[in-house]
Formats: C-alpha cells, sequence, structure tokens
C-alpha cells in the first residue's frame, strides 16, 4: 500500500494552513506553521508571489482535502467517481465518504493523536467493527456500526491513555463514545458541518471533473 513518507509540517506550509498532520505538536509552539519563517511555503521559490491562476486555486483545495485525511491521488479519485455516482451534492457527498474512512473514525473518536496514528492502530489489528478485527484503514462504516476495541491489556492501555491524556476532546454528534470500555457506536452519517477542515468542495469538484 502507497503511503507518504515524507516530512507532515511540509505539507502543512505548502498549504499555508494547520491539517493536523502531527496530533498534540499541531496545538503547541513548536508547530512550524505558527513559526514566522517556517510558515512560508517550502522550497527555494517561497518568496515568489506570482498571480495566482484560477486551476491553482482549485489545485489548492483539492490538495488540501487530499492531504488532511491522507489520502494518495489514486484513492481520492476513486471517492471522487464514486460520490459522482450518488445521489445529492457531489462535493458534500465526497467529503462525507472521507469522513467515513474508519481511521478518520477512530481519530475524531480520540483513541489517537492523529489520523497517521490512527492508521497504525488499524493496521496492527487493535479495531474492530461490530465484533471483527478490521485492519484496512479506508474500511467505510455506516450507521449501526460499533467500533472496539481489540480485547487485549496492550490495546486497551494504549487507547485509555490517550483518552485520559485529552480529556476535553469534543466528540461529533454522529459518533456516540462510550468511554468507560471504550467502544462507539455510529448513530448518523456525517455532515457537512462535521468537516472540519475550512474547504470550498466545489472548487475540487471543478477541479478532478476537468
Amino acid at each position: 500500500m502507497g503511503r507518504y513518507i515524507g516530512p507532515s509540517c511540509r505539507l502543512c506550509r505548502r498549504e499555508g494552513m494547520k491539517l493536523f498532520l502531527k496530533g498534540i505538536k499541531c496545538e503547541t509552539a513548536k508547530c512550524q506553521v505558527e513559526r514566522r519563517q517556517r510558515s512560508l511555503a517550502p522550497g527555494m521559490h517561497r518568496w515568489h508571489r506570482a498571480r495566482v491562476s484560477e486551476y491553482a486555486i482549485r489545485l489548492r483545495e483539492k490538495q488540501k482535502v487530499k492531504r488532511y485525511y491522507g489520502v494518495l491521488e489514486r484513492q481520492f479519485m476513486r471517492y471522487f467517481h464514486q460520490a459522482e455516482q450518488l445521489k445529492g451534492n457531489t462535493g458534500e457527498t465526497l467529503l462525507q465518504l472521507l469522513e467515513r474512512r474508519l481511521d478518520n473514525v477512530v481519530y475524531k473518536l480520540n483513541f489517537v493523536p492523529s489520523r497517521k496514528a490512527a492508521r497504525q492502530l488499524i493496521s496492527h489489528g487493535h479495531i474492530c467493527v461490530n465484533g471483527h478485527k478490521v485492519d484496512i484503514s479506508n474500511y467505510s462504516i455506516k450507521i449501526g456500526d460499533k467500533i472496539t476495541v481489540k480485547d487485549s491489556e496492550k490495546s486497551v492501555k494504549k487507547v485509555r491513555q490517550q483518552l485520559e491524556s485529552n480529556p476535553n476532546f469534543t466528540i461529533q454528534s454522529w459518533l456516540q463514545l462510550d468511554r468507560e470500555k471504550p467502544q462507539a457506536t455510529i448513530v448518523a452519517l456525517p455532515s457537512r458541518a462535521d468537516v472540519q477542515i475550512p474547504v470550498e468542495e466545489q472548487l475540487v469538484v471543478e477541479f478532478c471533473s476537468r
């Protein structure tokens, strides 16, 4: 399975905003987006200010979404073509499909500090869906699914430590979390309001439809 192995902070700097790729570090003064010199776009031409074309504007919106959810180009286009075939607004449907990824759900349950850590937790077999181990990060959840942690001391301890380290983490309304067990239930599908990254999805649709 292909994955990005370069520096995560470089992606945030390129998009000019926090993508929360490194967990708690993104909330501290160590975040490079917060530091004046490091907040500039990477590369030797970072000081060059040219007129931004319509193509570049749409490309940046697409790249922002792709990097935020941690998917590669081919994966992203598969989600787009799937959204095109479903009823409703294509842009909102695309974001909903990305929100329903298991790694995103595990992250939004505060089981891990970042989506990258969620993919590792899932691939190592620590997460179960409806009682069955699922080690595929792009597994798409649906209403009624129960997300549980593998019944082992190591797995449960890892998740409880994260929950205790960040008790003020806000769980979104489409997720119902039981911190004691710990386990969660999907009570609804994510809506456009649940997408936390500022993005104009129509520009993404225009770019991918060209």
